[in-house]
């Protein structure tokens, strides 16, 4: 054949492209285990930080087979509910077959409106103490945010959370995870689940003795604003899975003194039927 002619060319072109595809293929398909297993065992170490089962610094050291273990170890249960905050299913926690719900843009979607969410809910013990760790995701400045707060057995406080992102800006944006001090401000504070807004990351400082507020970060306004919606966008979904834990209730009775006014009622709730009686306000 002649090498000069542009058949060969061609045919020469097709041969090596068709080789090239078949290399890149069998990588992807040899790596992915490697990367699957990766992926999961990131996952889990930021479960791990924001419950504070293991600190930072020995996340770092420990290898994947370990932070699976500890995972294991650690973990009493895991499952999914949906939005009125009933199980639907377990999730399987046992070493060498962990199960994760990581579709985190999925169900993003899904707590928006484009279908019923199935939303995981991970239950650690901390010194005989349950720790509720649940996700959070939504869109920073660059691309997507996410996270997990752990929670106090009863989910009145949160114990700890961790933030991580896919490309803010170091030293601004990317300070949600590179900056312990910005996650510190969460332990020990409390959702406000009967309230319009759940949690706030305030610019310019949370007001002082604020118990559901933490200082954004000067400088990554976009990021914190994003971290903020997903936050109330994702715990607003847990609503009726945290306010069963707290032993509340997303609706008070009328206590009989709200007057003629439906709108009065239980402070500014629209009564369910006339006030006075024993009606539920809508809030």
């Amino acid at each position: 054949m002649n090498t000069n002619s542009n058949i060969y060319t061609v045919i020469y072109t097709t041969i090596i492209v068709v080789i090239v595809a078949a290399v890149l293929a069998f990588v992807a398909m040899t790596l992915k285990p490697l990367q699957d297993a990766n992926i999961k065992a990131e996952t889990i170490s930021q479960m791990l930080s924001a419950a504070q089962l293991v600190n930072d610094s020995d996340l770092q050291k420990m290898d994947n087979k370990s932070v699976l273990a500890k995972y294991s170890e650690s973990v009493r249960t895991a499952f999914l509910i949906n939005s009125k905050g009933a199980k639907v299913r377990e999730l399987n926690t046992e070493d060498g077959s962990i199960e994760l719900a990581d579709n985190l843009k999925e169900q993003n979607y899904n707590i928006k409106g484009a279908g019923e969410p199935n939303l995981p809910v991970y239950v650690f013990d901390k010194a005989g103490e349950e720790i509720y760790v649940l996700p959070v995701y939504g869109a920073g400045l660059w691309g997507p945010v996410w996270g997990y707060i752990a929670f106090n057995d009863d989910c009145s406080k949160i114990v700890g959370a961790y933030f991580d992102h896919s490309g803010e800006t170091p030293g601004l944006g990317a300070k949600i995870k590179d900056e312990p001090s910005f996650r510190e401000q969460f332990k020990g504070k409390s959702v406000d689940i009967a309230g319009t807004k759940l949690f706030a990351i305030v610019k310019g400082g949370a007001p002082e003795g604020a118990t559901g507020a933490v200082d954004a970060i000067a400088g990554a306004t976009m990021t914190c604003n994003g971290l903020d919606a997903a936050i109330n966008t994702w715990l607003s979904a847990y609503k009726p899975f945290l306010a069963t834990q707290m032993g509340a209730s997303l609706s008070k009775e009328c206590d009989g003194s709200c007057g003629e006014n439906s709108g009065d009622c239980c402070g500014g709730g629209s009564c369910n039927g006339s006030c006075g009686g024993n009606h539920q306000c809508n809030r």
